[in-house]
């Protein structure tokens, strides 16, 4: 048995993405996304709309090693190309940032896939799709 619910208000993809980015509610922006690191809430503790429905995956991951990798190789083809440096300066500099700026942001990337995701109701953030 399904739940049939009229829902055609329109949701604003880059608001929800937005949001999602500074790991709020993407309905509400007041309630927390992420209840740890990276696992998010089964529910926002403002507006109680239900999260558990993302399915981020792997998306969030290869963005961030996308945007760590164009960033990492274009200050090495700086560094190498202005500079004399010492391949021992990229071990000790770009290994450590290339483990740390991926950490860094993907609580921010998961967070708008989860808010685009919501936004367009795919998978279970349609309230006219939900199962009883």
């Amino acid at each position: 048995m399904s739940i049939v619910v009229k829902s055609t208000e329109e949701r604003s993809v880059m608001q929800a993405m937005w949001r999602g980015v500074l790991c709020k509610c993407p309905n509400c922006g007041e309630g927390k996304l992420f209840r740890a690191y990276l696992k998010v809430a089964d529910k926002c503790d403002n507006c109680g709309e239900e999260l558990l429905h993302h399915r981020a995956d792997d998306l969030p991951p290869y963005i961030a090693i996308t945007i760590v990798g164009h960033i990492l190789v274009g200050v090495m083809m700086h560094m190498d190309m202005s500079y004399h440096v010492n391949p021992l300066t990229y071990l000790y500099t770009m290994v450590p940032l290339g483990i740390i700026m991926p950490l860094a942001m993907l609580p921010s990337i998961k967070g708008a896939v989860v808010g685009l995701q919501w936004a367009n109701r795919m998978y279970g953030f349609d309230p006219a799709k939900r199962e009883a």
